[in-house]
């Protein structure tokens, strides 16, 4: 491959702090946004006349776009130069962050979301990517990367926080209006701090990106569709079977293209391809854990927004915790002790999370498990990041971590939905349990309530979410296993990962 120098080298050199800064803004605000407006719904029910069906699409629109174009978007920084591609998906998720903000049409907030989106697909594989142009492999990248897999995984966490600060002091439309702001400020310092890629001649795989991107859309849609209509419904088995379809057909169109979107070969790497599988599963429970206790904080123990995002607070704590503990002995020990652990913290997190009661305090039932499911996390998600585009040649690094965060993005839309379906199954038995009690005990006002709305009131419905809530929980703890297990017996550190981690090994190929 014919490789041409971009000559576009930072104004402004020496500075890999701010560089770093920008960078990690960027992942940020990408990935918070998939969680600040969860604790504004209600909020945006209220003013744009959602209907309760159509609000879960505030959430799902983004997460729907953002996974399936990541692929697309980590290609295109590769051929079209990372800093380039890295500044057009933050001006679009800029603008797309006033247009919603501006919205007074629920289709105009859906298409905004729609494009951040977008935007977000486009800047998080390459802002990724960048790390491995601006910081040389070895202890100064990792510290790097460490900074970034702590955003990452503390951004859910921080948009809870953020969306209930912002909905209770100002109102519900700055959860968007406040990537203005930063958006601008990132989209000037790019240019000044960070260094253009080398960008590689060729032309853009557009069978893979085709069947690649519509496959994942696919797939995640399926899965949210799941979620709100069923796994028996036509349109979600028909979204799956498009989904195998086209993920097929990519695979194969990959296997035979010159200059494909996703190398293959990637795959070949039983370390990098056991880093996916843990990831995948660790995503999956995440989202379901964050979406879940948010529902029991605000509607059992009756916080309000900004106690309800505060109360995520302690979770970024020890997520930066772990995240620092495993970038400073990640290259003395390798991966998978902290892969080891990290997943075996998280599963016992999510199963003592099991034991969730309605009578249960913030501080007996919810800050305990998230403490250790935090930690876990922390510990994982620096070492995840680093073995996935650890060793990868430059000119395919965009496509690692478009495929990293791939993985994530797919694994909690599938772990949301699991837990969603689990959720609704053991509400409702729950419930036929609840329901003779109600007519029972309750008042004449309370029956009367029931009467129109069909929802169990105080401490009966409080039972019918908990006993729901627990039950997901379940589900989630076995996703964690799972990562367990492909530490356990997948993961194999070679002496070449250590010298790479550690910066003895020599420049990569490529």
């Amino acid at each position: 491959m014919i490789k041409d120098q971009i000559p576009g080298a930072a104004r402004r050199q020496g500075h890999p702090g701010i560089a770093l800064t920008v960078i990690a803004a960027c992942q940020l605000m990408v990935v918070l946004d998939a969680t600040i407006v969860n604790i504004a719904l209600p909020h945006i029910q209220d003013a744009l006349k959602f209907s309760t069906t159509d609000l879960t699409w505030v959430v799902s629109s983004y997460t729907l776009t953002f996974g399936g174009l990541l692929l697309l978007g980590g290609r295109a920084g590769d051929i079209l130069g990372r800093r380039r591609v890295f500044m057009t998906g933050i001006l679009l998720f800029t603008l797309a962050s006033l247009l919603g903000g501006l919205a007074q049409e629920p289709w105009q907030l859906l298409a905004a979301r729609v494009l951040q989106g977008m935007g977000g697909a486009i800047a998080s594989p390459t802002s990724l990517a960048l790390i491995t142009t601006t910081f040389p492999e070895g202890p100064e990248r990792n510290r790097a990367f460490g900074v970034f897999a702590a955003v990452s995984a503390g951004g859910g966490a921080i948009g809870l926080l953020a969306g209930g600060m912002l909905t209770e002091w100002l109102d519900w439309r700055w959860v968007l209006f406040v990537n203005v702001p930063i958006g601008i400020a990132i989209a000037v310092l790019a240019p000044l701090y960070i260094n253009e890629s080398e960008r590689h001649s060729g032309r853009f795989d557009i069978a893979g990106a085709v069947t690649s991107t519509a496959g994942m859309a696919s797939l995640v849609y399926g899965f949210i569709r799941a979620a709100d209509e069923g796994w028996r419904d036509s349109l979600t088995i028909g979204s799956f079977a498009a989904a195998v379809v086209l993920l097929l057909a990519f695979a194969f169109i990959e296997s035979r293209a010159k200059e494909p979107i996703t190398p293959l070969k990637m795959f070949a790497d039983r370390n990098r391809s056991g880093t996916y599988i843990i990831m995948l599963s660790l995503a999956a429970a995440m989202f379901g854990m964050f979406f879940y206790i948010v529902l029991f904080v605000q509607n059992v123990l009756q916080y309000s927004p900004i106690e309800a995002g505060l109360a995520f607070l302690p979770v970024t704590v020890v997520i930066a915790l772990g995240a620092g503990l495993s970038q400073r002995f990640l290259p003395v020990l390798g991966p998978k002790p902290f892969m080891l652990a990290g997943s075996a913290l998280a599963a016992i997190g999510l199963a003592w999370q099991t034991l969730i009661t309605a009578d249960s305090s913030y501080a007996g039932g919810v800050l305990g498990p998230m403490l250790v499911f935090g930690f876990g996390m922390g510990l994982n998600f620096v070492t995840l990041t680093i073995t996935a585009v650890s060793g990868v040649a430059q000119h395919e690094a965009g496509a690692a971590s478009g495929l990293l965060n791939a993985t994530q993005q797919v694994g909690g839309s599938l772990g949301l939905s699991i837990l969603t379906t689990v959720f609704g199954t053991a509400s409702k038995d729950e419930a036929e349990k609840q329901l003779p009690k109600f007519m029972a005990e309750g008042s004449a006002e309370q029956k009367a309530e029931f009467a129109k709305t069909h929802q169990l009131p105080g401490p009966w419905g409080h039972e019918v979410l908990t006993q729901g809530i627990s039950t997901g929980f379940v589900a989630a703890a076995s996703m964690a296993v799972i990562a367990l297990a492909t530490a356990w017996l997948v993961i194999r550190v070679r002496k070449s990962d250590l010298d790479a981690l550690s910066g003895t090994a020599g420049p990569m190929a490529g």
